[in-house]
């Protein structure tokens, strides 16, 4: 599958489960509200399938597949408004504390799936790579750190995983906030705390894809450990298994499976016979073979038949039990740096090229669905969140607009006007289409720039 249909079809997956968790959040309240509902719609539009139950609610998927909406029987809305508003289950005659309970359904049904795919990733096991750091270079290095360091936390969190220590680094240079790191380093094991200032990032770097190039924070290069190996390949016939690690070539150290890369056709280019040095369990061996050279679309390659091995050595990984705690704080966490970015963009203190809009989402759903289940939970739950603390900020036509009008109404007594209401529809829908707008537009911009 090509990346632009495998995006497309997972951010097809990753809409239709969120949505459809989130209007059912709406529609299980209501039911429970006694409200009658007419319709249960994933996607907005005319309708491409659509059955009616037998409950009597119409259920259909729009063509649209951006959203979804579940419709009410509501006076407001009827041909025949004075006969709506009499019949049993209109809304509007619900009382207003069942009214705020049914908006704020949808928002919370998405923070339940959130610990819910937390819990399950981390049942799960989310492969990764121990927080080893390679070369520093840039801010990394001015603060101090060398290769070999182990980050054990990122300001006072404790972190056992490269990509979880890296996101924390990068929602701090998101926000150009210096963060300390607690390390154990290389060589003596001691435990140090080295002070990365991020408050020093060049400007319009923070909020760019150089972010990283400035931190100058790598992982340490997995070694060079044999993955697989080509059938008839040089490798092969000297007798390589499958998990020996590569240490030296010709007597040249061999530090990562990079430098073999580097090192093959370098050494090969001079004289095809290559001695390998091996290590195989506590054994260390040596291994005489002739590098072949092998051309592809026209290039010349000299190759010895190896493969990569799995190099993640890292597993989150919790029983179900030990999960539950992990998941309520995973999804704390992420709620606090989330509320964080967007008090931080309503400042100014962070860049409004930090929003992403569904390119993005489509991009980065293809890829965590290669990278295995686990990872695909992660972020299904982390833009889950997304979504619901996006529909809980107080704009009118998102659930948070509803619940501040219901707000207004308990505190006074008697609804808000009509025309108070559709003034806030139209700033409601001038604000989202500002925001969708810029989203779009910080997406394209990094797709032509990148």
């Amino acid at each position: 599958m090509s990346e632009f249909f495998g995006s497309v079809w997972w951010l097809l997956v990753t809409l239709g489960l969120l949505v459809t968790f989130h209007e059912f959040g709406h529609y299980w309240v209501a039911r429970r509200c006694g409200v009658k509902v007419l319709r249960f719609s994933i996607g907005f539009g005319k309708p491409i399938w659509s059955r009616m139950g037998r409950d009597g609610v119409e259920y259909a998927i729009g063509a649209i597949p951006l959203g979804g909406y579940v419709k009410f029987l509501d006076a407001r809305e009827s041909e025949n408004p004075e006969a709506a508003a009499h019949e049993p289950g209109e809304y509007n005659a619900a009382p207003v504390g069942k009214r705020m309970l049914i908006a704020a359904a949808g928002p919370v049904f998405n923070i339940v799936f959130t610990i819910a795919a937390f819990w399950a990733m981390f049942v799960i096991g989310r492969p990764d790579f121990q927080p080893v750091i390679g070369t520093p270079q840039g801010l990394a290095a001015a603060a101090g750190l060398h290769a070999g360091d182990r980050i054990l936390a990122v300001d006072g969190d404790r972190v056992d995983s490269w990509s979880t220590a890296m996101l924390d680094v990068a929602q701090a240079a998101m926000l150009r906030q210096d963060i300390a790191l607690q390390v154990e380093t290389a060589g003596s094991g001691a435990t140090q705390t080295r002070i990365l200032a991020l408050s020093q990032l060049p400007h319009g770097v923070a909020d760019d894809d150089k972010t990283f190039d400035a931190i100058g924070l790598q992982l340490q290069p997995p070694p060079a450990v044999v993955g697989g190996l080509s059938a008839g390949g040089a490798a092969a016939l000297a007798g390589l298994h499958v998990d020996d690690r590569i240490t030296a070539i010709n007597n040249k150290p061999v530090a990562s499976f990079a430098d073999l890369v580097k090192f093959v056709p370098e050494l090969a280019a001079q004289d095809p016979h290559l001695h390998l040095t091996v290590q195989r369990g506590a054994d260390t061996l040596g291994f005489d073979l002739t590098a072949e050279q092998h051309t592809q679309d026209g290039k010349s390659r000299w190759l010895i038949g190896i493969a990569p091995g799995n190099t993640h050595d890292a597993l989150e990984r919790y029983n179900p039990l030990r999960a539950v705690p992990a998941a309520f704080h995973e999804t704390w966490k992420t709620t606090r740096t989330t509320l964080g970015m967007i008090g931080a963009m309503l400042t100014g203190a962070a860049s409004t090229r930090n929003l992403s809009s569904v390119i993005s989402i489509a991009q980065v759903a293809n890829a965590s669905a290669q990278m295995g289940m686990a990872w695909f939970l992660s972020f299904l739950a982390i833009i889950s969140l997304s979504l619901g603390i996006l529909n809980l900020l107080p704009i009118p036509m998102l659930d948070g607009g509803h619940l501040l009008y219901y707000l207004i109404e308990w505190i006074k007594g008697s609804p808000v006007s009509e025309r108070t209401m559709i003034a806030g529809q139209y700033v409601g829908m001038a604000a989202l289409a500002a925001l969708m707008s810029l989203a779009f537009y910080n997406d394209i911009l990094r797709l032509v720039s990148g």
